[in-house]
């Protein structure tokens, strides 16, 4: 049972209707974590804005999804492992590969740096040492795309808090658990 309750069309002002019918639009649906974050539409701009503007970054969907996955896993958001392996699945992903940024591992060396550094800036409240950087950089990352990692991890660390809070309930097909837990050292 949510803790916080998604807005209705009957308990929210016309403004906020307006970017909820805008989301429903662009995706087919108002996911409950949109409904949500309405009960704030100052909240709900500002992870949309972010979520746009990360969007037309230089990170391809698949990366995205990538880091959404193993953030998610390793912050144990179910709404958002659920939702980002529907949303993965869109970007491309195969099950396998959903499941490997689950836990942080892929097959590409430069998608695998990427889920390494994800994990490691959310295992260490962004503390990371300079030879981490120092291995996206080897795997072909320039700066502007390490800046769009950090900001894509803070995004998802931001949803995940957010359902944590609101006990948002899942509206996707729910993620199969996985046996496996996150490694920290890939």
């Amino acid at each position: 049972m949510p803790r916080i309750n998604p807005v209705t069309r009957n308990s929210t002002d016309a403004q906020t209707l307006e970017v909820l019918a805008d989301v429903e639009k662009k995706i087919g649906m108002i996911p409950n974590l949109f409904a949500t974050m309405a009960n704030s539409p100052a909240a709900l701009k500002a992870y949309l804005g972010f979520s746009q503007a990360l969007g037309e970054g230089r990170l391809s969907p698949r990366i995205r999804e990538q880091i959404s996955l193993v953030v998610g896993e390793v912050n144990s958001c179910n709404y958002c492992v659920s939702a980002h392996t529907a949303l993965g699945k869109g970007a491309g992903l195969q099950d396998e590969c959903i499941i490997n940024a689950r836990m942080g591992r892929a097959s590409d060396s430069k998608e695998q740096a990427v889920l390494s550094f994800a994990k490691k800036i959310v295992h260490l409240q962004g503390k990371v040492e300079n030879t981490e950087l120092d291995r996206l950089r080897s795997a072909g990352f320039e700066e502007g795309e390490i800046c769009e990692i950090v900001a894509n991890v803070a995004l998802n660390i931001f949803t995940n808090y957010f359902n944590h809070v609101a006990a948002t309930e899942v509206d996707f097909p729910v993620a199969p658990e996985i046996a496996s837990t996150v490694d920290l050292a890939t």
